[in-house]
């Protein structure tokens, strides 16, 4: 261990081979028994690289990984060990290493991430400082870890997300709130020979409604609002007594939260007898720049340092970051894996990159450790 680390400090080899354990651990969304499982991988590893073992934490969604240093936190490093990928996507695409890229179901969002921080944290002679949170339940909204998130990352007063770079290894800044949405019409089924207007077509119902849907988006405040998935009806003679459309919902400016969700609560249909449902909303809030820009600037010197020049961007997605940034805690994303590829078939990481971010995390852990406690942000611009 030293004070003075640098990329040379960290092996690819051994960073590749931990990685290759956890990617071949499939670990999907909501599915307990394999996130039970993943958990125990994660603890294993934890014990081995950092000299003492985590708190598994249960949760209706799956285990939590949670490992303190022991002393007052002074920095949170937060990730998730759940993927989108199904249960059999490894005996299809198994971790692979072919030149300068690894590939495998989620190398990218975010088992190299995770990987990456765990040989950082190893590294410091210091660690006392330090917590990491690995929760189960990230991809399918954080509704079991949040509460818990937030408690840790207010406890330390900054924290480090693992989500995965943007282009170049550029942090990520400032992210859009999100949310899902699902519109539920309801109508009457009748036979659509015999006598189909004794029904109420809830397609047609959902059709009508689709542009105004679409018309809830306002580009000029960088709020989308995009149906992405539908389904009606049971069979082709069938007057459908149900359509279901699933909505994507991205906001940056603060109020439009409330104005979106009021919009679609309000949603009518002209087509008598048919119903309307909303289910579901904005889960999270937008991350604010101003919440980053303290952490980014330190990121900067500490790259500058190990020869790296780190863009910060804006990007759409959501992450937990979004929670602790709401909650005025000092938050730096997309400090994780450099590749590309996040939820596809072709997730992949670039190797040369491993040794320089697993460097980066541990420096900027070395700073805060070192620092103060970063007070919490005066103000941070809501959606409320």
């Amino acid at each position: 261990m030293t004070d003075h680390i640098t990329a040379a400090d960290f092996s690819s080899a051994d960073m590749l081979g931990d990685i290759e354990q956890l990617v071949m651990c499939e670990s999907p969304s909501r599915d307990v028994a394999r996130l039970a499982h993943s958990a125990d991988v994660l603890s294993t590893l934890m014990t081995r690289l950092l000299g003492s073992a985590p708190r598994i934490i249960e949760s209706a969604a799956g285990p939590h990984v949670h490992w303190s240093g022991g002393g007052d936190p002074h920095v949170l490093i937060v990730g998730h060990h759940d993927t989108v990928h199904p249960a059999g996507s490894t005996a299809a695409r198994p971790f692979t290493v072919d030149g300068d890229t690894a590939s495998g179901p989620g190398i990218f969002d975010m088992k190299a991430g995770i990987v990456q921080a765990l040989h950082a944290v190893s590294k410091l002679a210091d660690r006392s400082h330090i917590e990491i949170l690995i929760t189960a339940d990230e991809e399918v909204g954080s509704h079991a870890s949040r509460d818990l998130i937030v408690e840790r990352a207010k406890a330390a007063g900054s924290v480090i997300v693992l989500e995965p770079s943007a282009d170049g290894g550029a942090a990520k800044v400032a992210r859009k709130g999100t949310g899902t949405f699902e519109v539920v019409v309801s109508g009457k089924a009748a036979h659509a020979g015999l006598e189909p207007e004794k029904g109420v077509n809830a397609l047609m119902a959902l059709a009508e409604i689709l542009p105004n849907i679409a018309a809830i988006a306002d580009v000029t405040k960088g709020t989308t609002v995009t149906p992405t998935m539908a389904k009606a009806g049971t069979a082709d003679n069938v007057v459908p007594d149900e359509a279901i459309c699933t909505v994507d919902v991205r906001v940056v400016e603060p109020g439009e939260k409330e104005r979106v969700e009021a919009a679609m609560a309000s949603l009518v249909t002209n087509v008598r007898g048919a119903t309307i449902t909303i289910r579901g909303g904005i889960n999270r809030p937008p991350m604010h720049e101003s919440s980053s820009r303290q952490l980014f600037s330190l990121l900067t010197s500490v790259g500058r340092e190990l020869g790296m020049n780190i863009d910060g961007v804006a990007v759409g997605g959501g992450s937990d970051g979004n929670f602790t940034a709401q909650a005025g805690v000092h938050t730096i994303d997309g400090m994780g894996a450099v590749g590309e590829g996040a939820h596809t078939t072709h997730e992949c990481i670039v190797v040369s990159s491993l040794t320089s971010r697993a460097a980066l995390v541990a420096k900027m852990c070395q700073l805060l450790s070192s620092m103060d406690k970063m007070e919490p942000l005066p103000s941070v611009p809501a959606a409320r």
